[in-house]
């Protein structure tokens, strides 16, 4: 039997590759593989690297988002967005902290959630304004 690792932004990678938006599914993939890392480590009680560098691959997807659906957009339309984002990335990173396997399998859920409805909201109709478009 062929085993499958976890996938911890199943949402944010569709979301990312149903766009076309490569850079930040290129991301996407980079963070999902260092959740994997980060839950092996947790799993298995260690205080390794892969615990530590979760936190900064987070905030490169944030970033690689921001850049994706617009900075006016992130700041501004998107902002209750950014503040979901940014909210569910401080439990992730209290859960790392913490060591602890479930809060983070958890916290992972909010995250791609709120990363995945950023990407797709931002690409919505309903949120650009009149006129305006994406490329």
């Amino acid at each position: 039997m062929i085993q499958q690792a976890p996938a911890f932004l199943p949402l944010t990678v569709d979301a990312a590759a149903r766009l076309g938006a490569d850079p930040l599914l290129r991301q996407a993939l980079a963070t999902d593989r260092a959740a994997g890392e980060c839950w092996t480590a947790l799993l298995a009680g260690c205080g390794t690297a892969a615990r530590r560098g979760l936190a900064p691959q987070l905030r490169r997807l944030s970033e690689a988002t921001s850049e994706h659906v617009g900075a006016r957009w992130w700041v501004a339309e998107g902002a209750g967005h950014r503040r979901r984002v940014a909210s569910a990335q401080e439990n992730l990173e209290d859960a790392i902290a913490d060591g602890d396997g479930q809060e983070f399998a958890l916290a992972f859920v909010g995250y791609d959630h709120a990363m995945a409805s950023a990407v797709v909201c931002a690409h919505s109709p309903v949120h650009r304004k009149v006129g305006e478009r994406r490329a």
